[in-house]
């Protein structure tokens, strides 16, 4: 690689730039902040700015979220460095490519442990942060040790070096990119509605998996802001769509909310996975077990794209549901901010719920309305 062409795949797609024998820095030295500010101050010293510049103009030209920029950075550091040979020099490259890109990001290090932060202003749920004044950092590697790190055992050494820009980094994903590598795989979603059996074949793709495989626990207004990619959206929707023809809006809904509980297995999160996990609509249709939190993601999704309605998610102490506005509809609705939403309740119950009626162990109890839609 010294001194020729890198070549990056991403998804199917693939960028060049050519790398230059001095940006390939040694780092077989304990960590120290002697030993990490060098191997950055000798990658300062050779000819960097085509690397960057090719990977924030691609970033740029696809649009790419945070969170799949930094897959692009986790892909490029792994051809400048296996993260199997030498982890601490894939993480360093990481952290240079970060901050060159323009994102503000640390290191911190205990022993053999080397922990790479970035610079968010959003509540992340699952992953470690420390505060710098009233800067927040959040950890991008955590699951690389098994997201087990005993932070009370030693401190940690942190290293901030006068380098890096102000973007922050934020985990919202509002559009999936193109992927040009599939490995697709067909699932079949079976429901019965009104004593008819409905069965749909979902085309889902494999690599769109993979990219939320370490996405953390974000808050609920980012969980259900991530669209359907459009493989799976055309094999979904359009059929989705279909069936609700000639019903009216309401029993459009009802369908929909039926469907939602019925054609996927409910489970907790931590007997399921062993976890907390928030999954997008996608996911809930990968994974064979998802709860009210996922149930009422991928209910909202279908719901945004069939009927484009506004949209309140509740969240009460102990689960998570979805309200919608009717011009008018049974039931008790709740009032946001003068409009009035009807409860669609999307996971199964003792009780088959009809739109505005909540479970009664809720009447009684506060909740917090913790996303709100209201289509343009």
């Amino acid at each position: 690689m010294e001194g020729s062409l890198v070549v990056v795949d991403f998804y199917g797609d693939s960028l060049s730039f050519p790398v230059d024998a001095s940006v390939h820095v040694p780092f077989e030295e304990q960590l120290s902040k002697k030993s990490i500010s060098s191997f950055y101050e000798n990658m300062l010293k050779g000819p960097y700015q085509p690397m960057i510049q090719t990977l924030v103009q691609y970033r740029d030209e696809k649009k790419l979220d945070d969170w799949f920029y930094y897959q692009l950075i986790r892909t490029t550091a792994e051809k400048l460095s296996p993260k199997a040979d030498n982890y601490h020099r894939y993480t360093l490259y990481k952290w240079f490519l970060l901050n060159e890109s323009g994102y503000s990001s640390t290191t911190r290090f205990r022993n053999d442990t080397l922990l790479l932060y970035v610079r968010s202003e959003e509540v992340i749920y699952d992953v470690p942060y420390y505060m710098a004044g009233d800067q927040q950092y959040v950890c991008l590697n955590y699951h690389d040790y098994n997201s087990n790190v005993n932070f009370d055992a030693i401190t940690f050494t942190t290293l901030s070096l006068s380098v890096g820009g102000n973007n922050r980094f934020s985990y919202k994903v509002t559009s999936l990119p193109v992927i040009k590598k599939n490995n697709y795989t067909v699932k079949q979603i079976q429901f019965d509605y009104k004593n008819k059996d409905y069965r749909f074949n979902v085309v889902l793709d494999q690599q769109m998996q993979k990219i939320f495989t370490n996405y953390p626990v974000v808050e609920y207004a980012s969980q259900f802001g991530i669209p359907l990619s459009q493989t799976t959206y055309n094999s979904l929707i359009p059929v989705l769509r279909e069936a609700v023809k000639g019903m009216t809006q309401q029993q459009g809904v009802d369908y929909l909310m039926q469907f939602t509980r019925s054609a996927f297995l409910f489970q907790t999160d931590t007997k399921a996975y062993g976890k907390e996990k928030r999954l997008s609509a996608e996911q809930t249709l990968f994974y064979d077990y998802s709860d009210c939190e996922d149930r009422s993601a991928f209910f909202f999704n279908i719901i945004k794209e069939i009927y484009n309605l506004p949209m309140i998610v509740l969240s009460y102490p102990t689960h998570i549901t979805v309200a919608v506005h009717f011009d008018f509809a049974n039931g008790t609705p709740i009032v946001y901010n003068g409009e009035q939403y009807w409860v669609c309740e999307p996971t199964p119950q003792k009780k088959n719920l009809k739109i505005g009626e909540i479970l009664p162990s809720l009447k009684k109890q506060p909740y917090e309305i913790v996303y709100a839609y209201k289509p343009f």
